[in-house]
């Protein structure tokens, strides 16, 4: 694994964050980020090293060297490194925690009923296949 980039762990059966990581790839100008399904070998591996708790976060984690973010935080972390206006949701960070949480919640909560589930993890195309651990 390269530890010079940043791993995203997602939810490998939710459409909304299958969207999201084929969001971050074609935004990811720099090939900052590596992918794992937090259902794959290596994410259970990750989730045991960094001592995650997937019944309290289970859509998705960013690892950045040795810490990782959850929620509200990874995802405005991401939006830093990505390509066009994103990085100035990064400016969300100011919002207490609390709040940025509330919504991610929310939304995370809902999310298979707003945007469904695969019976399986996404298969990624050869094209992509060198984005994913």
């Amino acid at each position: 694994m390269n530890n010079n980039h940043k791993i995203i762990l997602f939810d490998g059966v939710c459409n909304l964050c299958n969207g999201a990581v084929t969001f971050i790839i074609e935004r990811d100008k720099r090939n900052v980020f590596k992918f794992a399904a937090l259902q794959s070998e290596i994410g259970q591996k990750l989730i045991s090293k960094f001592n995650i708790d997937t019944s309290k976060v289970d859509s998705i984690i960013l690892i950045d060297g040795e810490k990782h973010y959850e929620k509200s935080s990874a995802a405005l972390r991401i939006a830093k490194y990505l390509s066009g206006a994103y990085p100035l949701l990064f400016g969300f960070m100011v919002v207490p925690k609390f709040i940025r949480n509330a919504v991610y919640d929310y939304i995370a909560k809902n999310r298979y009923k707003w945007f469904g589930k695969r019976d399986e993890c996404m298969i990624p195309t050869p094209d992509l296949k060198k984005k994913f651990l």
